[in-house]
């Protein structure tokens, strides 16, 4: 297969998961109830309802929208940024699990791993960020 058509198609598997990144994030600013609820969690009130809205909003609509921007632009800086995100958050759930009694969400861990492969694949596929 020629390069610039696997560019193209690699291009389309990146953008997909990305708009619903994007989704995820609008969804914890519109309605924030559903998408808790459906990331196994009540929606908290006062300063922890800020604190799930924000940091939930930023962190999906952030990933996504680097993800977009290294499909633009094609800079590894935006695919690695992401990637380095996810994979924190899959090793973070682990630990939770080991040191915190939490559940072990393989489903989660599955998708932020295979998206972060993802994501590391495309960073090397494409150019360097400049700093």
């Amino acid at each position: 297969m020629e390069k610039t058509k696997m560019n193209k198609i690699l291009k389309v598997i990146v953008a997909a998961p990305a708009i619903l990144f994007l989704f995820i994030g609008v969804r914890w600013l519109a309605a924030p109830a559903g998408v808790a609820a459906e990331f196994g969690m009540p929606l908290l009130d006062g300063l922890g309802r800020s604190t799930q809205i924000g940091d939930f909003a930023a962190f999906f609509i952030g990933i996504g929208t680097m993800m977009l921007l290294g499909v633009a632009t094609q800079r590894n800086t935006w695919f690695l940024a992401p990637a380095i995100l996810l994979s924190l958050t899959a090793v973070f759930r682990v630990v939770a699990w080991l040191a915190h009694d939490a559940s072990f969400a393989v489903e989660q861990i599955a998708v932020e791993v295979v998206v972060s492969a993802l994501l590391f694949f495309a960073a090397s596929r494409t150019a360097t960020g400049q700093a």
